[in-house]
């Protein structure tokens, strides 16, 4: 009986162990954008940004161009990238500790303006890379290295922002969605999204943003399955899941 191929390996990815912790949803995301870039055929023009967090790993592994941004200057770094050679195909990737925190100013500003690039915006609600400490996407009450008794939004700790919602009122954005991977509909619904807004790029329509929510089960001191059930049951209580805006339409 000849076998059938019902998936392969996405040639974008090299042949290399994932730099990734276990259970971690980087490399699911990571493969989305792969498979993409292959599916449209971008990756040969594609410039991928890696800032500095768990996401700076992707240029040890990815067979594109990568390009690696300070902390949270990635929007900066990609706005210059895509004026000077605007037919490039810019991803600009980053987590919650690079882009709600330091990186804050940049991505509204850069969104503001409508700049046309794609931004993958991994939350997984702590920062991953530097110990585990609070993020400006930690829940409340969730415990991070930096507050070990929970966030306590009362203490001056302050609430978690959401990304998606705050940048949904300007102009230059012109398609924003949030998605999850801690599941199989989840990271099916991740794929459509970003190839929205990865077409929404290719027509030159202006900004656009993809949210995902991850699990972090290492800085979360849980295990894979318990962080899958984390994002599924608490995340998207306070980040729920959708699509913002539609062609600069809010929806």
């Amino acid at each position: 009986m000849e076998m059938k191929i019902v998936a392969e390996r996405t040639k974008l990815w090299a042949d290399k162990p994932s730099p990734y912790c276990p259970g971690c949803g980087h490399g699911i995301v990571h493969r989305i954008v792969c498979e993409l870039l292959e599916e449209m055929g971008l990756a040969d023009n594609c410039v991928f940004m890696a800032p500095v967090g768990c996401s700076i790993l992707a240029y040890t592994f990815l067979n594109v161009d990568v390009c690696q941004p300070a902390h949270g200057r990635t929007p900066a770094a990609a706005t210059g990238i895509k004026r000077y050679r605007p037919d490039t195909f810019v991803v600009s990737y980053q987590g919650d500790g690079d882009l709600a925190a330091i990186g804050t100013a940049e991505i509204v500003h850069a969104a503001s303006r409508g700049e046309n690039i794609t931004t993958v915006f991994v939350n997984n609600a702590i920062y991953g890379m530097t110990g585990g400490q609070m993020a400006p996407t930690t829940l409340p009450g969730q415990k991070a290295t930096t507050c070990p008794d929970g966030r306590d939004v009362k203490a001056g700790m302050g609430y978690p922002i959401r990304v998606c919602e705050l940048l949904r009122s300007l102009g230059g954005v012109a398609y924003l969605a949030r998605t999850t991977v801690h599941d199989a509909a989840g990271a099916i619904q991740t794929k459509r999204a970003m190839r929205k807004a990865f077409e929404t790029q290719v027509r030159g329509e202006g900004f656009s943003l993809v949210e995902v929510l991850s699990p972090c089960p290492v800085n979360w001191g849980m295990g894979s399955l318990e962080a899958l059930r984390f994002v599924g049951e608490n995340m998207t209580a306070y980040y729920p899941p959708g699509e913002f805006k539609v062609s600069g339409a809010e929806v």
